[in-house]
């Protein structure tokens, strides 16, 4: 085995999930997704094309229909190239997180130096390590004092600074988990201007550009890169599928890249998984045709069960937590607990109650956990708020 792999460490989440194991009534929301299932007519798009016998081989980056409603969607959230160069710059991936690692595989070679923000989800640092990398974090800073006390922010000039002609890839991924935080359309500018002198590349994880709550952009979503970069900028963005689609267990994402390497990440795909299975693209079209169906609906619920949780959790004395701009995530600490994965361990064991340490996103985030407030009853999120504080009170 090579020593990279056996040095990556064990999700910590899975860790804390394992606790519940043989534990009746537990509150779960240390995974990132929502309990609601995927919507009825994606299900059924997937039957159909199952009944129809589509259970073959497809294009290695992805059906013709699925991209084409691809591009369209990309084309209304980001105007201007129109929905034909968006076509040429898609790839299918069977799942954001693969579509991430294909991003790795593509441009990363062992010893190259990559930059990563921090506290992120896990895979983004473990990824380009596995393919032998060296990766430098830089971590966001908690805001200390002010209206926005208890939430993270990054520092670009550190973030500038530490990005050099030495650095060959940036990884960034806002609309952040675990923390909500999110970049400015100044800021995106910022870094690709300096990304372009230092000829870095930039890999952005935008799974969560719809669940936005800020409402300060014209179209409701987070601001992407795609609306500052041009389409030669060594620039790949991901997205997925599993948060804005409720489709999590369907994987299935996709990848913006530059039209010039497209056909690079069509080999990768062949090498890596052929191609997405075709019964799941027919569900995506399904859930591309008819997402207003799915999507604001979602992001307005999930606007509510975030309005619902933080002001009781910052009701809580000793909890520090701002709130989140994006995402579906709160993220807090507690003073004086500052083992967050005992405490996330004896939160389930003795209080049912079941949250993700910070630890599992960043040592610069040890001492903070992960609420997801995706539920479909918010009334959930304050009988967590109420065992929490009786384990606070008890502790």
């Amino acid at each position: 085995m090579r020593d990279v792999v056996s040095q990556l460490a064990e999700s910590r989440i899975r860790e804390v999930a394992n606790e519940g194991l043989g534990h009746e009534g537990v509150l779960k929301f240390w995974f990132g997704e929502s309990d609601e299932v995927t919507p009825d007519f994606i299900r059924t798009a997937a039957v159909e094309s199952l009944q129809a016998g589509e259970t073959f081989y497809a294009h290695n980056l992805g059906l013709v229909e699925l991209r084409t409603a691809i591009a369209s969607y990309t084309e209304g959230l980001h105007p201007g190239p129109g929905t034909d160069r968006w076509f040429e710059r898609l790839a299918v991936t069977s799942g954001g997180v693969n579509g991430l690692m294909l991003a790795s595989q593509l441009l990363v070679d062992a010893g190259d130096e990559v930059v990563v923000v921090t506290p992120v989800w896990p895979n983004l640092v473990a990824q380009p390590r596995i393919m032998g990398a060296k990766v430098k974090a830089v971590p966001l800073r908690v805001v200390a004092e002010g209206p926005e006390v208890g939430a993270w922010a990054l520092d670009l000039d550190e973030l500038l600074t530490s990005i050099t002609s030495a650095t060959r890839l940036l990884i960034l991924n806002a609309p952040n988990n675990p923390t909500g935080w999110t970049l400015s359309r100044s800021e995106q500018a910022a870094i690709l201007a300096h990304c372009r002198r230092t000829g870095t590349w930039i890999v952005a994880d935008e799974v969560y550009e719809r669940l936005y709550y800020a409402g300060d952009t014209a179209n409701g979503a987070a601001s992407s890169f795609l609306d500052v970069a041009e389409s030669d900028d060594r620039l790949i963005v991901a997205h997925s599928f599993s948060k804005s689609f409720l489709m999590t267990g369907w994987r299935l994402g996709w990848l913006v890249v530059p039209a010039t390497l497209t056909r690079e990440m069509a080999k990768l795909i062949e090498f890596n998984t052929s191609c997405a299975p075709v019964f799941v693209q027919r569900a995506a079209v399904a859930a591309m045709q008819r997402g207003d169906e799915v999507t604001p609906a979602l992001v307005a619920h999930l606007k509510a069960c975030r309005d619902t949780l933080v002001p009781l959790l910052q009701a809580v004395p000793g909890v520090r937590l701002a709130l989140p701009k994006g995402g579906m995530y709160a993220f807090f600490s507690i003073d004086g607990q500052p083992d967050c994965l005992n405490v996330a361990k004896r939160l389930v064991r003795e209080a049912g109650l079941g949250l993700a340490p910070g630890s599992a996103f960043g040592p610069e985030a040890t001492g903070w956990l992960r609420w997801c407030f995706a539920s479909r009853d918010p009334q959930r999120l304050a009988q967590g708020v109420d065992r929490l504080k009786g384990w606070l009170a008890g502790s």
